[in-house]
């Protein structure tokens, strides 16, 4: 039996150019740079989200339901030595993520439908994804590009990013193709904010963040790029 994973606190808010360079800046002296970033600008997450024959995951979201879910692949700074594929579970304002490794070639394979590889796996969500994909017919619907930069700190393990650059890919479902064309997602100087915790946020962060000061959303990266990427297209 898998252990109980911990729930953990998402609050996500818009903010302009001049509130990042105020808030990076406070941030960075209290918090730690995320250890993968390529750059202090942080590092490049491309996704390729998941959804079923009925978009169930992009209504669910829209209509506000409590519990949902979301299935991704996902790759940094364009490289393919780390390929997660990953089940974001939300629960209102609360998170968790199921994430396992996957090979080039089989990411390659999945791009095929070629999926039976997933059955000899150990962990349930390959099995989960499996089933998924034969009996909803889940697919490819959109590639979702950022650039993330992140602060970590110890204590309720918080986690502060600021996600810069949003592109919606609008002409290919490979998270590797070197043609794809990217479109900007979220008007600049938007960008998003996302604070994340386990039982409470440090009151020294909550201080200087002054989260009550910032427009506080129901972001979703996914939503914003599927209706972008629909301007172009109908996956």
């Amino acid at each position: 039996m898998e252990p109980r994973k911990t729930l953990r606190h998402e609050l996500k808010y818009y903010i302009n150019e001049r509130e990042y360079e105020i808030l990076s800046r406070k941030v960075g002296m209290l918090l730690e740079l995320d250890k993968y970033s390529a750059d202090p600008q942080g590092y490049h997450i491309r996704s390729l989200y998941f959804d079923n024959v009925y978009d169930t995951d992009l209504f669910t979201k829209n209509y506000g339901v409590f519990k949902r879910k979301k299935y991704r692949i996902r790759i940094y700074n364009k490289r393919d030595d780390v390929i997660r594929l990953e089940r974001k579970n939300r629960y209102g304002e609360y998170i968790n993520k199921d994430s396992v490794p996957i090979s080039r070639g089989e990411y390659e394979a999945l791009l095929r439908w070629d999926y039976e590889f997933l059955r000899a796996k150990e962990h349930p969500l390959y099995r989960d994804f499996y089933l998924l994909l034969r009996s909803e017919q889940m697919s490819p619907r959109v590639i979702v590009d950022y650039i993330r930069e992140a602060y970590i700190g110890s204590v309720s393990e918080v986690r502060i990013t600021f996600d810069k650059q949003l592109q919606a890919g609008i002409n290919s479902i490979d998270l590797f193709d070197p043609n794809i064309v990217t479109v900007e997602a979220l008007e600049s100087p938007l960008m998003v904010m996302e604070v994340k915790y386990n039982e409470f946020l440090p009151t020294h962060i909550r201080r200087i963040l002054q989260l009550d000061r910032h427009n506080r959303s129901a972001i979703s990266k996914y939503v914003i790029c599927r209706e972008k990427a629909k301007e172009f297209y109908t996956p």
